[in-house]
C-alpha cells in the first residue's frame, strides 16, 4: 500500500515537471523563430505580390502551398537550433522545487534518497509568458503574409507588340490583285498563282521580310506582274484600235484591211500566249470574231466588243494607278508637302500669283515664307552720325559728324617768296621748278638747260 502511494506521488511530480519542461522548450523555440519568421514573411509577401502582378493567370493554390511549406521548413530549422537549449525532466524538477522552496525534496526523491512529497493543489515553477514579446512578431508575420495573398494588385499590362509593317511592295501587289479580282478583268488562274507566290513571301519569319533575298524576290514578282499588266493593256488597245479602223474604213482596199486584220490577230495571239490572260468571256468573243465578215455584225455587237476591250484596258490602267497610290500614301515624303504648290493660280485666280508649279505665266514653284517670316531688309550702305557725347571714350576712326558742304578753293595767283618782304609770282613750269627742287638740284639743271 505504501509503495502504491509513493508511485502516485512520483507520477504526479513527473507529470508536472514534463509540463514545465514543455513550456520552457516552447519558449526557446518561439524566441528562436520570431526574427527569422518576420524576415521570411517580408520576402514571401514581396514574392507573392510580384507573382500576382506578373502572372495574374496563375492558380492560387500553389502560392498557398509554397507559403505553408516555407513556414514549416523555417519552423523545423529553428526547432533544431533551439534544441540545444531545451530542458530535461530533472532540470524542470529543480526549477519547481526552487520556486516552491521544497529544499531539494524532488531531486532527492528522483535519486531514491527520500520519498516523494505529497501532491499539492497548485504548482508554481516561477514562469510567466511575456505576451507582447510573443505575439507581436507572430501577428506581424501573419499580417505580411495576408497582404501578399489578398492585397489588391493591378496586373501588369504586357505591351502587345504590333507586327512589323510588311514591305510596301506587298501592299501594292495585294491592292492590284484585289482590284483585278473585283473587276473580273483577267483570268482567275493567273491571280491565284500570283497570290500564292505572294503568300509564300509573307509566310517567312518576320525577321526575314526585309532581307536581301526576300526584297529581291518581291521586286522580281512585282516587275513580272507589272510587265504582264502593261502587255495585256497594250494588246487590248491594239485590238480595239484595229477594230475601230476596220469599222471606219469598211470600204478600204484589201491591203489595208489585211494589215488591220493582221494587227488584230497579233494582238489576239499576244493575249493568248502570255501568263496573264484577259477575261475568258472576252477572249472567247475575240476568237469567234470573223473579221472577213465584219459587215455581218450589227453595229451594237461591234460596239459592245469595243466597249469591253476599252473597259478591260481601263481597269488594267486603274489597277496600276491604285498600286502606285497605295505606295505614295504609305511613303510620301514630308518635303513634297512642304514645297508643293497649292495650285497654278494664286489668290483671286490670277496667274502668276501665289505658289504653283512655276512657269512663265504662273507663280513661283514654292510657297513664300515656308521657312518662317522674312526679316526686314537691312539698310546697308547708309551712313549715320554717331553722337559721341563722351569724346574721351571715342576711338580713332569713329564717325563723329557728317556735314554737307563744298571744298574752299583759293583761286588767287600763287606767290613765291625769296626772303624778306620781296615777293615774286612764278609763271607756269618756272613756278613748279622753283618750288619743287632743292638748291643743289637747281644748280645741276641750270648747268645743262641754260
Amino acid at each position: 500500500m505504501a509503495s502504491e502511494i509513493s508511485n502516485l506521488h512520483r507520477d504526479f511530480w513527473r507529470k508536472q515537471a514534463d509540463q514545465v519542461r514543455l513550456r520552457v522548450n516552447l519558449g526557446w523555440w518561439l524566441e528562436t523563430l520570431s526574427a527569422p519568421l518576420v524576415v521570411l514573411s517580408v520576402v514571401a509577401a514581396a514574392g507573392l505580390l510580384w507573382v500576382r502582378r506578373e502572372m495574374p493567370a496563375a492558380d492560387a493554390w500553389p502560392l498557398h502551398v509554397s507559403m505553408v511549406g516555407a513556414v514549416v521548413a523555417l519552423g523545423l530549422v529553428c526547432l533544431a537550433l533551439a534544441a540545444r537549449k531545451f530542458e530535461q525532466r530533472a532540470q524542470s524538477l529543480v526549477r519547481i522545487e526552487a520556486a516552491m522552496r521544497l529544499r531539494n525534496a524532488l531531486s532527492a526523491a528522483s535519486e531514491g534518497v527520500a520519498p516523494w512529497p505529497a501532491p499539492v493543489a497548485k504548482i508554481d515553477a516561477g514562469l510567466s509568458w511575456q505576451w507582447p514579446r510573443l505575439l507581436v512578431p507572430l501577428a506581424g508575420a501573419l499580417a505580411l503574409l495576408a497582404a501578399g495573398l489578398w492585397l489588391p494588385v493591378t496586373a501588369r499590362q504586357v505591351p502587345v507588340l504590333a507586327p512589323p509593317d510588311e514591305p510596301q511592295a506587298w501592299k501594292q501587289l495585294t491592292a492590284e490583285l484585289d482590284h483585278l479580282t473585283k473587276e473580273e478583268v483577267v483570268d482567275e488562274k493567273y491571280l491565284e498563282e500570283t497570290r500564292k507566290r505572294l503568300e509564300e513571301l509573307k509566310a517567312q519569319e518576320e525577321e526575314q521580310w526585309f532581307s536581301h533575298s526576300s526584297l529581291e524576290a518581291t521586286d522580281s514578282l512585282k516587275k513580272a506582274h507589272r510587265a504582264e499588266t502593261e502587255r495585256v493593256e497594250r494588246e487590248l488597245g491594239k485590238a480595239d484600235k484595229a477594230l475601230g479602223a476596220l469599222e471606219k474604213n469598211a470600204g478600204a482596199g484589201e491591203a489595208a484591211k489585211n494589215r488591220l486584220m493582221e494587227e488584230f490577230d497579233q494582238a489576239l495571239q499576244g493575249l493568248q500566249n502570255g501568263a496573264m490572260k484577259p477575261n475568258p468571256q472576252l477572249l472567247e468573243q475575240m476568237r469567234q470574231l470573223d473579221l472577213k465578215n465584219l459587215a455581218e455584225l450589227t453595229p451594237e455587237q461591234l460596239e459592245q466588243l469595243r466597249e469591253n476591250l476599252q473597259k478591260n484596258a481601263d481597269n488594267l490602267k486603274k489597277c496600276e494607278d491604285q498600286g502606285e497610290d497605295q505606295g505614295e500614301d504609305q511613303g510620301e515624303d514630308w518635303s513634297d508637302e512642304l514645297l508643293a504648290g497649292e495650285g497654278d493660280e494664286g489668290e483671286g485666280g490670277e496667274p502668276g500669283e501665289g505658289p504653283g508649279k512655276g512657269g512663265v505665266e504662273r507663280g513661283p514653284g514654292h510657297s513664300p515664307g515656308v521657312l518662317g517670316g522674312e526679316k526686314d531688309a537691312l539698310k546697308t550702305g547708309d551712313l549715320a552720325a554717331l553722337e559721341a557725347k563722351d569724346l574721351s571714350r571715342s576711338s580713332p576712326g569713329d564717325l563723329l559728324e557728317l556735314q554737307d558742304g563744298e571744298h574752299e578753293i583759293d583761286r588767287s595767283a600763287s606767290k613765291l617768296s625769296t626772303g624778306g618782304d620781296t615777293e615774286a609770282t612764278g609763271k607756269g613750269g618756272d613756278r613748279v621748278w622753283r618750288e619743287s627742287l632743292d638748291p643743289d638740284e637747281q644748280r645741276v639743271l641750270k648747268r645743262y638747260f641754260e
